[in-house]
């Protein structure tokens, strides 16, 4: 039993512990806003469709600081980095406080502040990232990358869960009020950590700094092929789109939503948090690109299994048939959770140190950017054939991608690291 729950190994680490215990609250706390702001906009307007532009408000500031951050994490100190946007985080969240609580209801004013907060989040992700591998060693990234994961999952849960709780009760500036508090934490715990000076030459970021980055990943085929392999899993096999139309055409919940669309939502990330307090034997996993092929091939099943039951289901079926879909996206969740840990080691294992923020900032466009593509082909062809073969055929392509993808990257199978996690054959 000991060896099938979370290695806790990196929490002797006390740089790395401060970080992750941070998290706990700090992700919570985020969530939070994740969920406030749309709420409120929705409160001020009365419109989805500008709940629709809180997506696009924060994809681009994230995808564009995300190569930019990256970059940056490589040519400076990451410690100082990572305070800096830790500080812009706290003044986004007190400042969307202030917003709420003088009532200016002012939608433009929201998605404006919500968008600055993504800046800088675009900034401290890749950066809080690229400096796992400067404080732990290589055979203790795949727990830390474990634990890590885990914690995010439990934050998608409980910080809704709290938000739809509180919400009512203390208003919206209190929510953003608290997240401001809980980052505290997280600034208490960057600004404990070790200098962290670039290891490369270049000093400063432009267009040649971000070209040297993915000029490197053309020539790394083991960190393209994952991903690839990602954005199969999450272009083609993440229907979440779909959920308000199956919970109230398949399930039975009420307009507007209920019971059934907060399950289908809480599904995978509580398979994910499941797969994590039992990921200890994920340190002890040699060919970590077979094992990531293996897991984005059941995830495709899983969502196989999802689209066959929503297609079966009915209002008046038996309960049974709404536990078993959410028992197939938890069991997705679970296996996304291993193979977003092995991918993000084997990120960190491959890639140089003075290559690995711009990665990093690859890494978080990749998956940021390829779920918000899956929702727009889910709703299309929901749109065109019904929900049941969305997910379906959704989970089919994910299969016969990850087949190519085999084919394509031969290199990606061989991948093997050592007992000292350092990589074997790449």
């Amino acid at each position: 039993m000991r060896g099938l729950l979370a290695d806790t190994t990196p929490l002797r680490n006390p740089d790395f512990r401060r970080l992750w215990t941070s998290g706990i609250v700090t992700v919570v706390g985020g969530q939070l806003t994740v969920v406030a702001v749309p709420v409120q906009i929705y409160a001020i307007t009365g419109n989805s469709a500008y709940v629709g532009l809180a997506g696009l408000f924060g994809l681009v500031p994230l995808v564009l600081f995300g190569l930019w951050g990256g970059a940056l994490a490589d040519v400076m100190d990451r410690r100082k980095l990572i305070i800096i946007t830790t500080y812009g985080l706290i003044g986004t969240s007190v400042l969307l406080w202030l917003q709420a609580a003088s009532g200016a209801n002012n939608v433009w004013l929201l998605l404006c502040l919500f968008s600055l907060q993504q800046v800088f989040f675009a900034v401290n992700s890749p950066t809080r990232s690229a400096i796992i591998p400067r404080l732990l060693p290589l055979k203790d990234l795949p727990a830390a990358n474990s634990l890590n994961m885990t914690v995010m999952q439990f934050g998608a849960i409980a910080g809704p869960l709290l938000a739809g709780v509180l919400i009512p009760h203390l208003g919206f500036a209190t929510i953003y009020l608290l997240d401001s508090i809980a980052l505290l934490a997280t600034l208490w715990a960057v600004i404990k950590l070790p200098a962290l000076p670039p290891t490369g030459e270049a000093r400063r970021v432009g267009l040649r700094v971000l070209g040297e980055g993915f000029a490197y990943l053309a020539t790394q085929k083991v960190l393209l092929a994952s991903f690839v392999v990602d954005i199969i899993a999450m272009v083609f096999g993440m229907p979440r789109a779909l959920f308000p139309e199956i919970a109230e055409d398949t399930f039975g919940d009420p307009s507007g939503g209920g019971l059934a669309l907060g399950l289908l939502f809480a599904a995978m990330s509580a398979g994910a948090v499941l797969g994590g307090v039992f990921s200890g034997w994920l340190p002890r996993i040699r060919y970590q690109g077979r094992a990531v092929i293996i897991c984005i091939a059941l995830w495709g099943v899983a969502m196989i299994g999802f689209g066959v039951v929503v297609g079966v289901a009915n209002p008046d079926s038996t309960p049974i048939l709404l536990w078993l879909a959410l028992g197939f996206l938890a069991f997705g969740g679970a296996v996304d959770m291993v193979s977003a840990a092995l991918r993000s080691t084997m990120l960190q294992q491959v890639a140089t140190d003075d290559m690995r923020g711009r990665l990093q900032g690859v890494f978080i466009v990749v998956v940021a950017g390829g779920p918000r593509i899956g929702d727009v082909l889910h709703g299309g062809a929901a749109f065109l054939f019904g929900t049941a073969v969305a997910s379906a055929g959704g989970g089919i392509l994910v299969v016969i991608g990850v087949v190519v993808s085999m084919l394509a990257f031969p290199a990606f199978m061989r991948y093997r690291v050592g007992r000292t996690g350092r990589p074997e054959h790449v």
